[in-house]
């Protein structure tokens, strides 16, 4: 009989390591969660590929199947098309209507498959049903995905089996995805009106300087005979001399700072810097800060109340924040939460959070009522974004606008400022 080595979090979050004898990895995970603990990686041991193989041929035929399927999750579809944020929002809530109603999950995975018209829905979804018949449990079916159900999702799914609340925690789980989605949204929105501004200002200034000015500079030329031209008119001459004759390395150096850009930010340290500036930015950091309170707080409350152990579940938040700076607190959180420390504290250390938010929880690690806790935390910085994107909405919307009337403003008056010239000459002959 193979042997297999395991790492699994036991119902007090603390993380186990050991080995097992058993015929498959589905075999050591049915072990585990007969021993209340989490599996989080299940391999064969160093020398024991042949016997795992060996017993796999002598097994039952449901065995080696779901035996085979299991050892193979890592390796599936790398190219696999993901399901889109929304799509996946809408299937949790119909399969966690299905449930409710009585459905099995095999019938309900079905009953979703045939309805959809989405093609990469359709295709994991029978992916996922016929993994769940061969022998799989839910969460191990969908983890043949990973692109499209990350850390978060799956550990969800996970508490719900172990809990035997599956619809339960599916509907927890839609009403976070939905609030999630609600949440960036409304960021995007606030985001997208001054990006478009300013593209139309460098869309409508460049073609000013390069098609327009220099017509404006020939007739200059010919009707002034050498005089001096006003300073801004001059100023505006010479910007587009300089975009004209360096027109290729211009465009050359922002292709090369955009590909520079994106290389350190795809290293760690790159990354938390950037981080950094956006969550310090004068006018869109207080609403990314409190967008990544209220995300933190909303996952981890919704882990923690859907019964993930608090380590298990520190370390998906940190996984899933989608801000390095974020991640970095929860992993010093993580590591003296581990030690036996309260959340509190380590979370003051970070000062990255505000005093109210440690205030609150601490109120909820001492009454035992922390899962509550984070969700309130999460439903007041909510309505502090939604404050926040009004305002920034509001105040921006002026500023883009008289920014644009300056730049292109400022460009038709310096044309003009020689024309008047032009026109008393012409009057006084």
């Amino acid at each position: 009989m193979p042997i297999f080595q395991y790492t699994a979090m036991d119902s007090s979050g603390k993380e186990k390591k050991g080995k097992m004898d058993a015929d498959n990895e589905q075999a050591v995970g049915a072990a585990l969660k007969e021993q209340g603990m989490f599996p989080t990686s299940i391999k064969a041991a160093k020398g024991t590929s042949s016997a795992k193989k060996s017993s796999g041929g002598g097994g039952g035929g449901g065995k080696k199947k779901g035996g085979s399927m299991l050892s193979s999750l890592s390796q599936i579809n790398i190219g696999t098309p993901v399901i889109k944020k929304k799509d996946l929002t809408i299937m949790t809530r119909q399969l966690a209507i299905l449930l409710d109603a009585g459905l099995p999950l095999v019938r309900s995975l079905k009953t979703l498959e045939h309805q959809t018209k989405n093609p990469i829905m359709k295709k994991i979804l029978g992916e996922t049903s016929a993994a769940v018949e061969g022998g799989l449990t839910f969460s191990e079916s969908l983890a043949q995905n990973p692109k499209s159900f990350d850390k978060l999702y799956l550990n969800m799914i996970k508490a719900g089996e172990a809990a035997g609340a599956l619809e339960g925690i599916l509907d927890r789980l839609a009403a976070f995805m939905e609030k999630a989605m609600r949440m960036a949204g409304k960021i995007k929105s606030a985001m997208v009106y001054p990006v478009m501004v300013m593209i139309m200002a460098i869309g409508i200034t460049s073609a000013l300087l390069v098609f327009i000015v220099p017509k404006f500079k020939k007739i200059f030329q010919e009707m002034l005979n050498g005089e001096p031209l006003p300073w801004l008119t001059d100023q505006v001459m010479g910007l587009s001399d300089t975009l004209m004759n360096n027109l290729v390395p211009i465009i050359g150096t922002l292709i090369g700072a955009f590909i520079l850009f994106k290389i350190v930010v795809s290293t760690k340290k790159g990354r938390w810097i950037f981080d950094w500036m956006k969550y310090n930015a004068p006018l869109f950091g207080p609403i990314i800060s409190k967008s990544a309170i209220s995300r933190f707080s909303r996952t981890l409350g919704t882990l923690m109340g859907a019964g993930v152990p608090v380590l298990q579940a520190l370390q998906i938040v940190r996984d899933t924040a989608g801000n390095e700076v974020v991640s970095s607190a929860v992993q010093k959180v993580h590591d003296a939460v581990k030690e036996g420390e309260p959340m509190a504290p380590p979370l003051d250390q970070t000062k990255i959070f505000p005093s109210m938010v440690i205030s609150m929880i601490e109120v909820g690690e001492e009454t035992g009522k922390l899962p509550e806790m984070m969700a309130k935390i999460a439903d007041t910085y909510d309505e502090e974004v939604d404050l926040a994107v009004d305002a920034l909405t509001s105040m921006i919307e002026p500023l883009m606008i008289m920014f644009l009337a300056v730049v292109i403003g400022s460009i038709v008056i310096a044309m003009f400022l020689p024309l008047i010239s032009i026109v008393k000459k012409l009057g006084g002959g």
